[in-house]
């Protein structure tokens, strides 16, 4: 047995998945009690009264073409939020088992975390450097219990990348006792390449995708689990047969063609033009005293009165998010808009 399953839950090794209406678009469905007629209005290719296709295959063979892996290597969720459950789900026993995160960093990892009933240990990013992963104090804090390690890269909400060589480093050296979760939402925006490249060769590492930042497809609620065929197999165990609509599919699926990627790419550049002109323009203003570099499609900053600033966005009638906590006391992130959005956003902090 593979290590990866080994450390999954004992329960969750011996579930029986829920055994979903047989697939098999050539016959007559009259086997799981939909109802035979479309409803007024349903312009769908397979119909809304009958029930998605289990992990359809136009989702996740074009998610296997657009990250360059192998079809078994994906499990298809909504958003990436899911893939975090599941795989908590899937690894973690409530009270026993725990997982590491790197804080500041994305909320719904210690949420998922425990709701599970598992622990959270901190190991907090190294503000001093840029907020830098700190590799020796998060390898010194895995135990026997550890499952996963979430690293998130672009970091949200501090918009610093990971470099793959680190991220290599750690998930060879979790290996067999906990798996390392990259989650690279933000990582279209970023001057690195993707660590699916290496999910062949380190079984232990997991990567989180989603279409809701660089594809424009946040409403969907499309993500993407990647990792090893023993890891999907265990998650396909515990999603809900019919995670994914009709209607997303087909909405989806034909976005994840070559033209479709290439007006993506497109609209990723004139982004990063806008975060370039964004960041210029806010180190001037006075109520800014630092602009941290950027990976993502936000920028990070650092305001002598947090308050004014967000009140003045809000006269402006835009919104940005209040990131305060405890390594980021005088922090806001600031999604970068259209051009026009931006200009207001730079005029009302004049």
């Amino acid at each position: 047995m593979s290590w990866l399953v080994d450390r999954a839950r004992p329960d969750i090794q011996a579930l029986a998945p829920y055994s979903h209406a047989a697939w098999e678009p050539s016959l007559t469905r009259l086997h799981a009690n939909e109802l035979p007629w479309r409803v007024d209005g349903d312009g769908t290719a397979a119909g809304l009264n009958r029930y998605p296709e289990p992990q359809p295959p136009a989702l996740v063979q074009g998610l296997a073409r657009l990250y360059g892996v192998a079809p078994n290597q994906v499990l298809v969720g909504r958003g990436s939020d899911e893939a975090i459950d599941l795989l908590l789900r899937v690894y973690c026993r409530a009270g026993v088992d725990n997982v590491i995160i790197c804080p500041p960093t994305f909320g719904m990892y210690g949420v998922a975390a425990r709701i599970q009933g598992a622990e959270v240990r901190a190991v907090p990013l190294r503000a001093d450097a840029g907020f830098a992963l700190d590799e020796q104090a998060l390898l010194a804090r895995v135990d026997e219990n550890t499952k996963l390690v979430f690293v998130c890269s672009p970091n949200n909400p501090t918009a610093n990348v990971v470099q793959p060589e680190q991220l290599l480093r750690i998930a060879r050296a979790l290996a067999p006792r906990a798996l390392l979760v990259v989650d690279e939402a933000y990582i279209d925006f970023a001057p690195v390449d993707s660590m699916c490249r290496w999910l062949d060769e380190v079984p232990g590492l997991a990567i989180l995708k989603t279409l809701s930042k660089a594809h424009g497809l946040a409403g969907a609620r499309v993500g993407a689990l990647l990792a090893a065929p023993e890891v999907i197999a265990l998650a396909r165990k515990v999603i809900p047969p019919y995670a994914i609509t009709e209607l997303t599919v087909e909405a989806v699926a034909p976005l994840l063609e070559a033209d479709a990627v290439g007006r993506m790419r497109a609209r990723v550049s004139a982004l990063l033009q806008e975060r370039a002109r964004l960041a210029t323009g806010l180190a001037r203003s006075p109520l800014i005293s630092r602009v941290w570099p950027s990976d993502a499609n936000f920028l990070l900053v650092d305001s002598t009165d947090p308050a004014e600033v967000l009140a003045r966005v809000r006269r402006a009638g835009l919104i940005i998010r209040d990131v305060r906590q405890g390594a980021l006391p005088q922090s806001l992130r600031i999604s970068v808009g259209t051009p026009e959005q931006n200009d207001r956003v730079l005029e009302s902090l004049k």
